[in-house]
């Protein structure tokens, strides 16, 4: 994944409506505009079923942002050591990077509404059950990772469908992934407090509870969706494990014919190994030795707020070159490695914190975008399935690195290093012509089908032709 959650990171105005030629191009139109649009048949962002929608990802974003508070004081409170604790993380981990694939077909042969509801309901199945295991005393380590391994499966067989929701509910395909930014930022920032208040007033258990209760949540809203009918032919046809293999192999081939495509997640390999899987422990590590936790809470706080203005930017900015501007947007991120690095004073580093994440946070919402509207609705759930599973691959190397490369060189000096690597991902994301001359297309309205949408990407072939 790419944006200040690691993932590389959505626009329905097409390159003559962003009303500017510019990289960072203008405010998007309002007032009559916007009820010209409507009068056209287009999603607003803000109806009642994308409210839904919203409403369901920051409240699932806020359980999320909980469990890590909740596994670490649960499992140390009985006893188990540091270890453990990442042991029940790399469970969840572990299965949702390796079946987010597999996911992405099977969400293109379903309906992703109930595959997205019968996920979050088996999660809140075991989030109740490791909330009655902590509530009892009776805690078992690879009872616990193996919840977290089921957690994992049911967020492979989530996420896919994510990525086909959004075009089919609003139009305005950019300003719906911005509004969902910011509002999975702020439930970034409330998550772990909340959590914190919960195991110091209840317990562990009481966070595990509230965790299924968010699942409940957001389970009731997917319910309650209006989701307009995708056209008969857009999803894959064929049964059995031939026709799933030829899905999958299908999805590969929509994945590599994409220059800019696989251009970005092989960059963002590099990133993955190279910036954010050693910074994310090495900036906690010296932070809270040097300044203590507070500080480190501070810090993160302000990483939060930044995400939140990224995405108030990426809400009002519509550049014609989505990719582009993304990118420049990245160089900012130096900030935040570098400034821990250099040993400068909490305020410098919460400084530099809130500008990385508002660089984050805008290239993630261009980057959703840009898959969201440049690839034909019948593969997106598999090929934002390669995306995230490519995004994600990297992470744990670079987090494996991080201690060795610490050991050898010093921690401050690693994040230094890492903060000139993160200002040659951007240089190199923009050295690619597919990456950086790829214009910006109109989301096919729902149930248009195939045709709309292959034409809109043979448009693009024309003005931003591929290397080789």
């Amino acid at each position: 994944m790419a944006g200040v959650s690691s993932q590389p990171g959505s626009s329905a105005d097409s390159a003559g409506e962003s009303g500017s030629s510019g990289e960072i191009g203008s405010p998007g139109s309002t007032g009559s505009s916007d009820r010209s649009a409507t009068a056209r048949g287009q999603r607003p962002v803000w109806s009642r079923d994308f409210g839904l929608f919203f409403v369901a990802r920051a409240i699932a974003r806020l359980g999320d942002t909980m469990l890590p508070v909740a596994l670490a004081a649960g499992l140390l409170q009985h006893g188990y050591g540091v270890g453990a604790v990442g042991l029940a993380m790399a469970s969840t981990a572990a299965a949702f990077a390796g079946l987010v694939v597999f996911g992405g077909v099977i969400a293109d042969r379903f309906d992703t509404q109930k595959l997205m509801i019968g996920a979050d309901l088996v999660r809140l199945g075991t989030q109740a059950l490791a909330a009655v295991l902590f509530y009892s005393g009776h805690v078992v380590l690879w009872e616990v990772c193996a919840i977290g391994f089921a957690n994992g499966v049911a967020g492979a067989v989530f996420q896919p469908g994510v990525a086909s929701t959004v075009p089919r509910l609003a139009s305005d395909i950019q300003g719906a992934n911005g509004a969902i930014r910011i509002a999975e930022a702020a439930a970034q920032l409330a998550g772990p407090a909340a959590a914190g208040l919960l195991v110091g007033f209840a317990s562990p258990g009481g966070v595990f509870a509230a965790h299924a209760a968010t699942y409940a949540v957001s389970a009731l809203c997917l319910l309650l969706l209006r989701l307009p009918p995708l056209a008969p032919d857009s999803g894959p046809t064929g049964h059995g494990g031939s026709a799933f293999r030829a899905d999958l192999v299908e999805g590969w081939r929509e994945f590599r014919s994409r220059t800019w495509l696989w251009g970005v997640i092989a960059v963002w390999c590099v990133y993955m190994i190279a910036v954010w899987g050693p910074s994310v422990p090495l900036v906690a590590t010296e932070v809270v030795q040097q300044h203590g936790p507070r500080a480190y809470g501070l810090v993160n706080s302000a990483l939060g707020a930044g995400t939140v203005v990224g995405g108030l930017l990426a809400l009002r900015l519509r550049p014609r070159r989505m990719l582009r501007a993304g990118a420049i947007s990245l160089f900012v991120f130096a900030c935040f490695p570098a400034s821990v690095g250099a040993g400068f004073g909490v305020p410098a580093m919460a400084v530099g914190a809130a500008v990385a994440g508002a660089g984050m946070s805008f290239w993630s919402v261009m980057w959703a975008t840009s898959v969201q509207t440049q690839v034909p609705p019948d593969v997106l759930n598999r090929i934002h399935a390669y995306d995230v599973a490519g995004s994600l691959a990297m992470m744990p190397v670079g987090q494996a690195l991080a201690g060795p490369a610490a050991a050898a060189l010093g921690v401050g000096r690693v994040l230094l290093v890492a903060g000139a690597i993160s200002l040659a991902i951007p240089v190199a994301l923009l050295a690619v012509p597919a990456i950086r001359n790829l214009v910006r297309a109109d989301a096919p309205r729902a149930g248009a089908g195939m045709r709309g949408t292959h034409e809109i990407h043979e448009t693009h072939e024309r003005e931003c032709p591929q290397p080789g």
